[in-house]
Formats: C-alpha cells, sequence, structure tokens
C-alpha cells in the first residue's frame, strides 16, 4: 500500500518498551495509521513517490496521553465563563473575583471562580461566605477550590442551592458549620461536587462547545493528542463527563483529540453500557468507570493506616468516602460485566484496600474488556504495597505535577517519614508497575513539559526547588516518562495495541519538537516548542 506521506528525522523515539534512545528513521503513514517504520535512509524508497517530510534533527515522539483530566472544567477555567486564582488570601481571592466580576453584566447569574488554596495564603484559616456576602449581597458565588475538593461559597449561593441550618449533606460530603450550626460557605467533597454539578448546569451547550474546542487546541499545541476525562463526584448525574458535548464536537468535525470517559461508577452500570455502545470509533470512547476511595492529605479526607502528623482530633485517619465493603460489591459487580474501574486512592489505607479489591476482581473475572484498573494518584503508598501493584494488574496513574504543589504539606500532614516515600515513581518501573502520567487538569495546568519535568527532576516548575529534586531517589529517567506519558496511558485505557507508540499498525499519533527532549539540559525541557502535533 503507497503511504500518504512519510515523516524522517535524525531523532525518532518510538517510545516501545525496549527503546531508550532516539534514533534516525522514517515513519510511513496512510489511511491515518502507521504503515512502516525504517531506517531513515530508506525513506524515498519506504515513500513510493509520496510526499516526504523531513524535520531535520527534531525530536519526534508519540502524541501525548494525559490519563487524569477533568476536562469541563480544566476547559472552564480560565475562560470568557470562570476565572482562576490562587490569591494571597481570603480578602485577596474576594477582591480579585470583585474586579473580574466588574468586566461582566449583573444578571444575577452565578459567578464562578477556581484555584483558592488556604494552604498558599498568608493565614492557613478556611475562609467563610463573611467577606463574600459584603462583596457580593445578592449574586451567587462558587468558588472552586484549587484540589477541585471543596467549594466556597456565599449566603446567596447557599440559598441558591437550598442549604440551610437542616440540610444534609449527600453520601461521601460535609458542610462545614459555625458554632451555632449555622453554615460557614464551606462544602466539601461529594457535597462540594454535587453544588458544583449544579451551578454549572447553567451554561448552554454552544457555550461549553466553545470552551472545549478551545482547550483542545490548546492541549494540540502541547503534543498532547489523547485525555482521559474522569467523573469528578461519586453521585451519578453529577460527574461532569459531559457526552453531549463529545458527541456534538465529533458532528461537527472537531473533536481534535482521542477521548475517553469515565462515568462514575454505581449499581445501575447503564451510563457506561450506553456510551459504549455509541462510542465505536477511533476518537471517542467510555472504557470504564471511576470511583472514589478518599479525598485529599491536605484536607485530612484522605485514609490513612496511621494518624495524621498534626491531627485535627484523636484518631485523625482521615476516612473512606465509600465503606470498603460497599466499593469491594461496586467493583466486582463492574468485573463480572466486563468493565475496567480507575478508583481516586491518596491515603495508605485508600491505596492497600483497593490493591485488594482489585487483585481479587482479577482472580474472579480476569482482565477487563476495554480498559485496566487503575488507581489514581496514589501519593502514599506502603512499600510492600508497590509488587502488589503489579501482582494484581493495576495500572498506576499519577500526576508528577502534583509532587511539588506544596513542598511543605506532606511533612506537615503526614510526617517526614511518610513523606519521604510519597509518590515513588521509580520503585514502581523497577516492581514492573505500568504507570500512566498525567496533571488532574485543572487542579494543575495540563501544560505537557511541566509534567515532563517534575517527572524527572521533581522540583518546582516554576522556581525549580529544590536544588537536586524533593527526594530525587523517586525521579523517572527521560525515556521512562516519555513512555509513561504515552504508552502508559493508552494502557490504561485498554489501548495500547492502537496508540502510545510509533510502531506499524498503530494510529499515527506524533509530535514533533524543537528539543531532544531525551539528552537536553533539565531547565530546557519546559523551554522546548512543539513544531507540530499528528492525531492519525
Amino acid at each position: 500500500m503507497r503511504p500518504d506521506y512519510v515523516i524522517t528525522s535524525e531523532n525518532v523515539f518510538t517510545g516501545e518498551n525496549d527503546c531508550e534512545t532516539a534514533r534516525p528513521l522514517a515513519v510511513a503513514v496512510a489511511g491515518g495509521h502507521i504503515a512502516a517504520v525504517a531506517p531513515r535512509k530508506e525513506a524515498d524508497e519506504l515513500a513510493q513517490g509520496a510526499q516526504v517530510e523531513d524535520w531535520g534533527d527534531a525530536f519526534i515522539c508519540p502524541g501525548f496521553h494525559d490519563a487524569h483530566q477533568h476536562v469541563f472544567h480544566a476547559a472552564l477555567f480560565p475562560s470568557e465563563l470562570a476565572t482562576e486564582y490562587v490569591g494571597t488570601s481570603e480578602a485577596d481571592c474576594v477582591c480579585h473575583l470583585q474586579q473580574w466580576a466588574a468586566g461582566r453584566s449583573d444578571d444575577g447569574s452565578w459567578l464562578v471562580s477556581h484555584g483558592w488554596r488556604e494552604g498558599a495564603w498568608d493565614s492557613l484559616a478556611m475562609p467563610s461566605r463573611a467577606l463574600l456576602d459584603k462583596a457580593f449581597p445578592n449574586r451567587p458565588v462558587a468558588m472552586y477550590s484549587g484540589d477541585a475538593h471543596t467549594v466556597w461559597t456565599n449566603t446567596a449561593g447557599l440559598h441558591a442551592l437550598g442549604i440551610g441550618d437542616d440540610t444534609q449533606p449527600p453520601a461521601g460530603g460535609s458542610y462545614d458549620r459555625d458554632e451555632h450550626g449555622h453554615p460557614t460557605g464551606i462544602i466539601r467533597e461529594a457535597a462540594g461536587m454535587v453544588a458544583m454539578a449544579r451551578v454549572l448546569s447553567s451554561f448552554t451547550i454552544e457555550q461549553l462547545c466553545g470552551i472545549y474546542r478551545d482547550y483542545f487546541a490548546r492541549l494540540r499545541a502541547m503534543g498532547i493528542t489523547s485525555v482521559c476525562d474522569m467523573a469528578l463526584s461519586l453521585i451519578p448525574g453529577a460527574d461532569s463527563i459531559n457526552p453531549q458535548v463529545y458527541e456534538a464536537l465529533e458532528a461537527s468535525g472537531d473533536l481534535a483529540v482521542r477521548a475517553h470517559l469515565f462515568p462514575c461508577l454505581s449499581d445501575d452500570q447503564s451510563n457506561l453500557e450506553e456510551l459504549q455502545a455509541r462510542y465505536t470509533g477511533d476518537r471517542l470512547r467510555a472504557p470504564g468507570f471511576k470511583q472514589f476511595f478518599d479525598g485529599v492529605s491536605s484536607q485530612h479526607t484522605a485514609w490513612c493506616t496511621e494518624p495524621y502528623e498534626n491531627a485535627f482530633f484523636a484518631g485523625d485517619i482521615g476516612r473512606p468516602t465509600v465503606p470498603p465493603e460497599r466499593m469491594r460489591e461496586l467493583v466486582l459487580a463492574a468485573a463480572a460485566r466486563g468493565h475496567a474501574v480507575r478508583i481516586h486512592t491518596i491515603g495508605d489505607a485508600a491505596v492497600h484496600a483497593a490493591i485488594d479489591i482489585f487483585d481479587e476482581a482479577y482472580r474472579r473475572y480476569g482482565a477487563p474488556t476495554q480498559g485496566r484498573n487503575t488507581m489514581e494518584h496514589i501519593e502514599d503508598i506502603q512499600p510492600a504495597d508497590i509488587a502488589r501493584l503489579r501482582a494484581a494488574h493495576v495500572v498506576a496513574s499519577v500526576q508528577p505535577p502534583h509532587v511539588t504543589l506544596d513542598l511543605a504539606q506532606p511533612a506537615r500532614d503526614l510526617g517526614e517519614w511518610r513523606a519521604r516515600r510519597m509518590w515513588p515513581f521509580a520503585g514502581m518501573q523497577a516492581a514492573g508497575v505500568e504507570l500512566a502520567l498525567g496533571t488532574d487538569a485543572p487542579v494543575v495546568p495540563p501544560t505537557s513539559m511541566d509534567v515532563l519535568y517534575t517527572a524527572v527532576t521533581r522540583r518546582t516548575p516554576e522556581g525549580h526547588e529544590p536544588k537536586g529534586g524533593w527526594y530525587p531517589e523517586h525521579n523517572l529517567t527521560r525515556a521512562q516518562a516519555l513512555r509513561a506519558y504515552s504508552l502508559g496511558g493508552a494502557t490504561a485505557v485498554g489501548r495500547e495495541r492502537e496508540l502510545g507508540s510509533i510502531a506499524p499498525g498503530k494510529l499515527a499519533d506524533l509530535a514533533v519538537w524543537d528539543t531532544n527532549l531525551l539528552t537536553c539540559a533539565d531547565d530546557e525541557i519546559q523551554r522546548a516548542k512543539c513544531l507540530s502535533t499528528n492525531l492519525g
């Protein structure tokens, strides 16, 4: 078969499991697939008269696959519909929102923002509705925290959401209350996710298609060709997956990445099965479910085996958002029907319990039919559990930029003894665990070069701290990071035979860079420019 075109370069990194270097290669593409890979000197013979695109010594690698995003929120913050701001204090965040709102019509609609982190403020105290009420006495406000686990709202927002003194939160969530039992305006975990789903349902399909289209163009410009869109809530109907937006973009020819949707797992599995019946093409798939086992350690909602270092109360070990027996019941029911599940696990107790469940699921029902059973985040893991991950056939979906979000937080909340063992990427690789890299955007930006930089240096993307890296013994090599950021994501969605490396028969998803990402200095990684991104 005559190729449509051939791409050549002195530096092609195929990303196959035995590949550690870039080589002079020619890649023939026909019908959106890789037809052949040959030495560069054979390019003309391979082309059979078709066009040859010679990229000189540019670096060519598989397109990146962000294995964990919340696409709706990543596209929304920032966009014309919402703003994003971390701030230095509660008052600073309110002031920023006032300035942003001043340029918008006061039609009574929700004001929405994302990014605040009390751990980054001058004071570590949680905010309340008081300052927001002074600034916005009549207009509802929803300020999503940077870790996407907490909503800060005002009195008008509480009223719009129907939250009062006697309102009970949904399972897995909570409302902070003052000494008189009144809501403070802080809505946590599942309750916050349900609240945000109600707030964001006010946007039209046209508005959503617009921000998704712009967002996917941003991803492509960073060499990202595939994403996993993960449910943001354990409440069915509030997971923010928005299949209707993907379907509209695909119908109009505007779906510019390969998208993999993971709705929330509940007793009714029809939400996934209906999507799987509709999504059979190569751009839109629904490979499995998502569930949540715990929260985040910064809020003491991650489930740990030992108490927090700065415990809020005696026996403070966090908690499972879903009781372990209930999680086992859900996962085994999904496994019995051949469905993959991806579970949010941050604390070491959640990690240990999830491995038990996945091990049982594999022994009883074998591998899922589409995606792979996957654990998300795995921030703290007992050393003995690393080998158990591989034995249970679990993919570890991790986000390197999370390592450096707040360098002091792990020791502050979990103690130095746990901090030094956290995010053990190198140990997972040595044990043969499949790694899939991502960002958890919008928790951190989806910037591809920040993912690579933090994976191989464990230094902050902005200030490059600490010198030498934060526990650098856990660093990945360049080849390991590149592979985990492409083939690893493909493995997590069960498409490793179609995506993730440059090999005959696979879809031709390629990125071309002006910098050799295997050999450049560490500080040059983030300055690398994507020259071209091919989706098939």
